[in-house]
């Protein structure tokens, strides 16, 4: 019984690591805050432009290439994640701002208005043997869209709750944060490729510390400006059946209208993950610039960071159901 309980911990360690940077946060917030001991608000913005470096050097422009011409399949995955899924705001957004504290609801209306996930999105793609190479292409174009379509929707849905956002200056910063280091990534892929393939499984868990750090500085300002004292357990619980809802209805949803648009398996399993998903990966960072020193950020992140791992579970059992089906065909 111990030892499956460690082994399970050790296969979840990026949720469990998560609990715990919130709960250092809550414990030595002086550390982890902006201008801080550990002066994390800098080594995250470092870290976040080396994860895109190297996710521009993964990046193969022949599966992208491959991926181009089928234009349905881009309609319906990106008119899911930038119309579909920001509807759910404008339909449910007054109700959130009445139930929850303000920057818990932002929060709700930040993961509605977010870009899909490139790895995971094409991981569950190739385990449930979908098309490979639209996958790769709408979630790298998903990933480039929101840097210009995120912070728009953020200005048009949150604006009227007295939210003033700089557009193009939140566009110019997240490109130079998340666009830029992904081109540079791309035109040294032929330099760096070997080596990037040589150290794959250190690259593959590089993000995942970014955002530990990501969370940790996030969290710790919050704690350091009183944010969480009117903050209950409710909430939480709230937030997580809302999560677990939103996530159901969209997947269901994606299945549903990928069989009406008349798609063929390995279209509706990239139809269905790349439209369903969100990003944490993008979506810290990006948080991080919409709002900047903003003391509700560990708020406003809540949402996202409960949706992250429902959706790889609750995605991971379909894509074997998918895997099962395709196999018996």
């Amino acid at each position: 019984m111990k030892d499956s309980v460690i082994q399970a911990l050790k296969k979840e360690w990026f949720l469990v690591a998560m609990v715990i940077a919130m709960i250092l946060a809550s414990v030595i917030p002086q550390v982890g805050k902006s201008d801080g001991l550990l002066h994390l608000d800098n080594i995250t913005g470092i870290g976040i432009a080396l994860v895109f470096f190297l996710h521009g050097i993964g990046l193969s422009p022949k599966a992208l290439k491959d991926g181009v011409s089928n234009w349905r399949l881009h309609l319906f995955i990106q008119s899911a994640t930038f119309v579909v899924y920001p509807m759910l705001w404008v339909i449910f957004g007054q109700g959130m701002l009445a139930l929850m504290p303000s920057a818990l609801a932002f929060g709700f209306c930040f993961l509605f208005v977010l870009p899909s996930t490139i790895s995971s999105s094409v991981a569950m793609t190739a385990i449930g043997k979908g098309n490979m190479p639209g996958a790769i292409f709408n979630a790298s174009l998903s990933s480039i869209l929101g840097i210009f379509i995120t912070p728009l929707l953020i200005q048009v849905f949150m604006g009227f709750e007295g939210l003033h956002l700089d557009i193009m200056d939140s566009i110019t910063s997240i490109s130079k944060m998340l666009l830029l280091p992904m081109i540079l990534g791309q035109v040294l892929r032929p330099l760096l490729l070997s080596t990037f393939e040589k150290h794959k499984n250190i690259v593959g868990k590089l993000d995942k510390y970014v955002i530990l750090l990501i969370v940790f500085n996030a969290f710790s300002d919050s704690v350091a400006e009183g944010i969480w004292h009117s903050f209950s357990i409710e909430y939480v619980l709230m937030s997580v059946l809302i999560c677990c809802v939103v996530l159901a209805f969209i997947v269901q949803l994606m299945v549903w209208s990928a069989k009406r648009f008349g798609f063929d398996h390995a279209d509706e399993v990239a139809a269905v993950f790349c439209g369903s998903k969100k990003t944490l990966a993008a979506g810290v960072p990006m948080a991080k610039v919409i709002f900047g020193a903003d003391p509700r950020l560990g708020m406003i992140l809540l949402p996202i960071m409960i949706y992250h791992p429902l959706q790889i579970f609750y995605c991971a059992v379909l894509a074997n159901r998918y895997q099962k089906k395709a196999l018996s065909i």
